[in-house]
């Protein structure tokens, strides 16, 4: 099955009461019994939820899965994983991340014992050097938050088989449609459903996916313990945003790629980070295990200004100043103050989050458009 059709079908059966062709939203704490331990695969919502399970299958067969976790946020599920580590292991993650991921890690489980080593993966010999014994998990992102790196992921599926760790990959960017990252070699891939799979900045969600069933059962196992579920009401809204995500992502491709181009040829910008770009560190990677680039992208503007970053973010009038990503309409942000505040000034440069960084979301808008926005923001600088 193709995955336009696997987005639309795939672990979606019509409502077997009503003949529903859309998943009806169960929004139920509990589910009456005929008898103790007699019911009808439901028991309590925190547990199982019908319209959570459909959509947990679909995204299973997005990614070639054979197990799905929803939960009520990407921070949620990336707290599921870390939940199955254990006082003095190690954890080895990109040093270009998401700041709520950094954030996490630091304020949160270094204080209960777990070490991390946050290395540039561009390079996987990095990740190799801090490997030890006790390591038992790689976290990376691919393209990461928001440098756009490249990360391969079959390179590191094989550092994690050597030290018996666990790979788990933070697909957000990518999505299923361009990068399937358990057929790479990952244990686990992780999505932030808020973004490109919910598509239209109206649902708060992440996502955990594996085909290995110790796993699975492990992570339903923290699911049920610490209650962190996404809602069927968020469910239901992100089956009907996962219909369309091969169309959505085919026009952020699109419209990423001419942006990218845009801004690459216009002379008060810097720099580009986008991997469809000839020159970007890794670009031969990506398109090994992409389908497509994407449309996520960031930039510096010339002088490497904080002044001009920040004026440049306010005059734009198409694309909507905010946090977030992924949705229909474009975004644009200012990493070292927003999404990235979490993590130390001296940290974040020396991953290439600088004061003049800027990251696009690209969107689904008419792309003359975007450019024309782009372009009167850049000539007041």
């Amino acid at each position: 099955m193709k995955f336009g059709t696997k987005a639309i079908h795939a672990g979606i059966e019509p409502d077997p009461t009503t003949g529903a062709i859309m998943t009806p939203i169960y929004q139920t704490s509990t589910f009456v019994q005929d008898g103790v331990g007699n019911h009808k695969g439901y028991q309590y919502s925190r547990t199982q939820n019908p319209t959570r399970d459909i959509l947990q299958k679909n995204l299973a067969a997005l990614e070639n899965g054979k197990y799905g976790a929803c939960f009520a946020s990407g921070i949620a599920a990336i707290d599921c994983v870390i939940k199955m580590l254990k006082p003095g292991d190690e954890v080895v993650a990109t040093n270009d991340l998401y700041g709520g991921s950094y954030r996490l890690f630091k304020t949160i489980y270094e204080q209960y014992g777990i070490i991390f080593h946050f290395v540039d993966m561009k390079n996987i010999v990095e990740a190799q050097r801090v490997m030890s014994e006790k390591t038992k998990l790689i976290w990376a992102e691919t393209p990461t938050n928001p440098m756009i790196n490249i990360i391969d992921i079959k390179g590191l599926a094989s550092l994690a088989n050597e030290s018996n760790a666990i790979l788990c990959v933070d697909n957000t960017f990518a999505t299923p449609y361009l990068q399937n990252p358990l057929d790479l070699g990952a244990d686990i891939v992780m999505h932030s459903v808020t973004k490109y799979l919910g598509g239209h900045s109206d649902v708060v969600m992440g996502a955990l996916i594996t085909s290995k069933q110790e796993i699975a059962d492990e992570i339903y196992r923290i699911q049920n313990s610490s209650g962190a579920i996404a809602g069927p009401m968020d469910c239901f809204l992100v089956l009907r945003g996962i219909k369309t995500l091969h169309l959505r992502m085919q026009r952020h491709c699109e419209n990423g790629a001419r942006i990218a181009y845009f801004l690459h040829a216009h002379p008060k910008v810097e720099k580009v980070y986008w991997p469809g770009l000839e020159d970007h560190i890794n670009h031969h990677i990506a398109k090994e295990q992409m389908k497509d680039f994407g449309g996520m992208l960031s930039f510096t503007v010339k002088g490497n200004d904080l002044e001009d970053a920040l004026k440049l973010v306010k005059q734009v009038k198409v694309f909507a100043l905010a946090e977030s990503l992924g949705g229909v309409e474009s975004l644009i942000g200012h990493p070292a103050t927003m999404t990235h505040a979490a993590i130390p000034k001296d940290a974040r440069e020396k991953s290439g989050v600088v004061d003049s960084l800027i990251r696009l979301s690209i969107g689904v808008e008419d792309v003359e458009d975007l450019i024309e926005d782009l372009d009167q923001a850049l000539e007041v600088l």
